[in-house]
C-alpha cells in the first residue's frame, strides 16, 4: 500500500503544479477573470509588405518641380585682404584709380508652383543678383526674371519660359502636425537635387528673429546651405513648406531647421504676381511684451496682452483712440498671447475693414474700433 501512494504522489505533485500554472497564466479558460498589471493592446495584424518601405513614390511626384539655383553678382573687390589698395603707396590713388571687381556665385533652391513659369524662392537667394539661372531636374536650363519679392517673410517670384513645366501639388493647409514624416529636397553645396527625411518637430514657430513675419513649420530634416528655396513636402509628395533657414553652431545641420508653409508662400506669391507686391494689414503702433511685473503693475493676473510703448500719428490706431501707455487684450475677441500673433493677424485683415480692439486702460476695460490701413514698405 505505502509503495501504491509512494508510486502515486510524483505525478499528482506533477499535475498540481501544471493546474496552477495553466490558472495563472490562462485564467480565462476555466472562466476566471483576467488579471493583470498592464494594459495590453490588441494584437495587431501587421500588413505583409515586400522589400523595404520607401517613399520613393512621393518624392518622384515632387521632385521635377524642384529646381535648382545659380546666381551670380558683380562685387567690388576695394576690401578684398589682397586688394592693391593695401599697398600703402597706393592707398592715395585709390579714389582716381579704377575699382577692381569680381563676379560672384552663389547657389539655392526653386520650387515652381504654376505651369506657365512661375517660381517660389527665398530672398535671400536671390537678392542683388544679376543673373539668375534656373536648372530643371529633366537638365534644360534657363535664365529666370525676377518678378518681385517680399523681404519682410524672405520670399521672391521668379518667372521661366520654357514649355511643359512641372507644378508641385500643393498640401492642404493647417493639417501638418508634429510627427508628420516629411522630406527636404533642394541643391545642398551644388551636389545637385537631393532628399533628406524627417519629421515635423513642431509647427507655428516665431520670434526667431529670422523674418518680420514668422510661422514656420520646424523639421529635422536635414537643410543645408544650397537647400534655401527649396520644398519641404509630405509623404504624399504634396509641398508644405519652402525651406528657409537652419539654426546651427557651426553652419551645418544640426536637425533644426525651418520651413515657410506652403499656405502663405502661396498667398504672397499671388499678391506679387497681381499687385507687384504684398499688401498687408496696419494699425501703426509699435508694442512691447506684457511681463509678469508690468502685468501685476496693470491688475492683471496673467501676463497676456501687449503694451503700446508708440504710436504713428494719424494712423489707424491713433485715429481709433489710443494712447501710449493702453494694453491691448483683445482683437476682434480673439485674445493675444504675444506680439507676433497680433501682427500676424492684423497682417492678415484687408485694408479698409474694422478690427474691434479690447483695452485696459488705468484698470477700466475699454473697446476701440479701428480701419485697418495698408503698412507702408520697410527695408524693401
Amino acid at each position: 500500500m505505502k509503495g501504491f501512494l509512494r508510486n502515486l504522489g510524483w505525478p499528482a505533485v506533477c499535475g498540481l503544479l501544471f493546474a496552477l500554472l495553466i490558472i495563472q497564466q490562462f485564467p480565462q479558460w476555466l472562466g476566471l477573470p483576467e488579471n493583470s498589471a498592464y494594459q495590453m493592446a490588441p494584437a495587431l495584424t501587421l500588413p505583409t509588405t515586400k522589400g523595404v518601405v520607401s517613399y520613393s513614390d512621393a518624392v518622384n511626384k515632387a521632385a521635377p518641380a524642384v529646381a535648382n539655383i545659380f546666381t551670380t553678382k558683380q562685387v567690388s573687390r576695394s576690401n578684398d585682404n589682397n586688394s592693391l589698395f593695401d599697398n600703402p603707396t597706393l592707398r592715395d590713388y585709390s579714389n582716381t584709380l579704377p575699382q577692381p571687381s569680381r563676379r560672384q556665385s552663389s547657389l539655392g533652391s526653386a520650387v515652381i508652383l504654376r505651369d506657365d513659369g512661375y517660381l517660389l524662392t527665398n530672398n535671400h537667394v536671390v537678392a542683388e543678383a544679376d543673373e539668375i539661372l534656373v536648372a530643371l531636374r529633366d537638365g534644360r536650363e534657363a535664365l529666370a526674371e525676377l518678378i518681385g519679392t517680399d523681404p519682410e517673410t524672405d520670399l521672391a517670384v521668379l518667372k521661366i519660359d520654357l514649355p511643359d513645366l512641372p507644378a508641385a501639388t500643393i498640401g492642404p493647409a493647417d493639417q501638418q502636425k508634429t510627427g508628420d514624416v516629411v522630406m527636404a529636397i533642394g541643391n545642398p553645396f551644388g551636389l545637385g537635387q537631393t532628399v533628406t527625411m524627417g519629421i515635423i518637430s513642431a509647427t507655428g514657430r516665431n520670434q526667431l528673429g529670422l523674418n518680420t513675419y514668422e510661422d514656420f513649420i520646424q523639421t529635422d530634416a536635414a537643410i543645408n546651405q544650397g537647400n534655401s528655396g527649396g520644398a519641404l513636402i509630405d509623404a504624399h509628395g504634396q509641398l508644405i513648406g519652402i525651406n528657409t533657414a537652419i539654426f546651427s553652431q557651426s553652419g551645418g545641420s544640426q536637425g533644426i531647421g525651418f520651413a515657410i508653409p506652403a499656405a502663405l508662400a502661396l498667398n504672397v506669391m499671388e499678391q506679387i504676381i497681381e499687385r507687384g507686391r504684398v499688401i498687408r494689414g496696419w494699425l501703426g503702433v509699435e508694442v512691447q511684451p506684457l511681463t509678469n511685473d508690468l502685468a501685476e503693475s496693470f491688475g492683471l493676473i496673467q501676463a497676456e496682452g501687449i503694451v503700446v510703448s508708440g504710436l504713428y500719428r494719424n494712423g489707424p490706431a491713433w485715429t481709433a483712440g489710443l494712447r501710449p501707455g493702453d494694453v491691448i487684450l483683445k482683437i476682434d475677441g480673439v485674445a493675444i498671447v504675444h506680439g507676433r500673433h497680433a501682427m500676424n493677424q492684423v497682417a492678415r485683415a484687408k485694408p479698409g475693414s474694422k478690427v474691434e480692439l479690447g483695452v485696459l486702460r488705468s484698470g477700466e476695460a475699454m473697446t476701440f474700433t479701428a480701419e485697418v490701413g495698408v503698412r507702408p514698405t520697410f527695408g524693401a
